[in-house]
């Protein structure tokens, strides 16, 4: 007896997939968009700028006659053996207030990101605070700080330490103002900040298991610091002594109002030239070899620190 199948329903084409719209060109130009601001910034108060002191300083003239584009390149070679000294001073002061400041800031940076706890906040805003004080107002009062007769000298006096300081060459007998022990210490406190916020973003970003770790493998705490803790901060110490380095380099308040004619930093003689000499030329050929060199210190020092994804 034949058995009835149903008939298979019939087949209906497919609809057609859609094809993905391809991006609007106006969406792929929001980015360039969002860079615009900035690199006009960059570009009238930067590039133009850089441009204007590069032809400066190879021209030749006078304030009365005019300054004319003559291509002197002698210029560069002029500045750098008249003021050689100053370039060196400028380098010394500000490495070792670099070093004073990774000192002093990391053992507080490294206090506000494990050990704070609830005076997080507090401890942080006492490290920003100078920064609501005028940079000149900060510097003028290290004046009476280190003022002859003060406490801080008299200090130093009955615990002898201007005595050896004085035989370093940092201090003049009982007198630290005027010194370059004064200069340094302007220095360092005025920039101070600028290494503690690095090395607190870097430190708080480590993962408090890894010490936790240490410690199950029976690691002593300096071990721990010296494997665990200060490898992983190295960036926040790469960034934060650049920030201290560079600009303590080119400062010259700190050695105008501290310091004496003995002290004088590379800052000091360009603003002179720019401002008193009005030797434009010679001004604006310092200012490129002060950039020249600390561009090429800062390059040698990331690549021996290990950290080339920050430049």
């Amino acid at each position: 007896m034949a058995t009835l199948t149903e008939a298979p329903p019939p087949l209906t084409p497919a609809a057609p997939e859609k094809k993905a719209k391809p991006p609007r060109r106006r969406g792929r130009l929001v980015p360039y968009w969002l860079l615009l601001p900035g690199i006009l910034w960059l570009l009238v108060f930067f590039a133009l700028p850089m441009v204007y002191q590069a032809s400066t300083s190879v021209q030749t003239g006078s304030l009365e006659e005019g300054y004319k584009v003559t291509w002197h390149f002698a210029t560069y070679w002029d500045a750098l053996s008249e003021y050689y000294p100053q370039f060196l001073r400028s380098v010394l002061y500000a490495g070792s207030a670099t070093i004073l400041c990774l000192l002093l800031g990391y053992p507080l940076a490294y206090l506000i990101a494990f050990r704070a706890g609830r005076w997080r906040n507090l401890i942080m805003i006492l490290v920003i605070a100078p920064f609501f004080t005028s940079f000149l107002i900060r510097t003028l009062a290290w004046k009476t700080i280190l003022a002859d007769g003060g406490p801080v000298v008299g200090a130093l006096n009955t615990l002898h330490v201007l005595d050896v300081t004085s035989w370093l060459g940092m201090t003049q007998g009982d007198r630290v103002l005027a010194t370059p022990l004064a200069v340094v210490c302007g220095l360092t406190y005025n920039f101070l900040p600028f290494m503690i916020l690095p090395l607190y973003t870097s430190l708080e970003r480590i993962d408090p298991r890894l010490h936790e770790a240490a410690n199950d493998l029976y690691a002593r705490p300096v071990t721990t610091f010296r494997r665990v803790t200060f490898p992983l901060s190295m960036p926040g110490v790469v960034s934060g002594t650049l920030l201290t380095f560079i600009p303590a380099t080119g400062d010259y308040v700190n050695a105008d109002l501290l310091g004496s004619t003995d002290t004088r930093m590379v800052g000091n003689v360009i603003q002179s030239q720019f401002l008193r000499i009005l030797d434009y030329p010679t001004a604006a050929a310092l200012s490129f070899i002060l950039m020249a060199a600390i561009l090429v210190m800062v390059t040698v020092y990331i690549r021996r620190s290990g950290t080339e994804d920050l430049v």
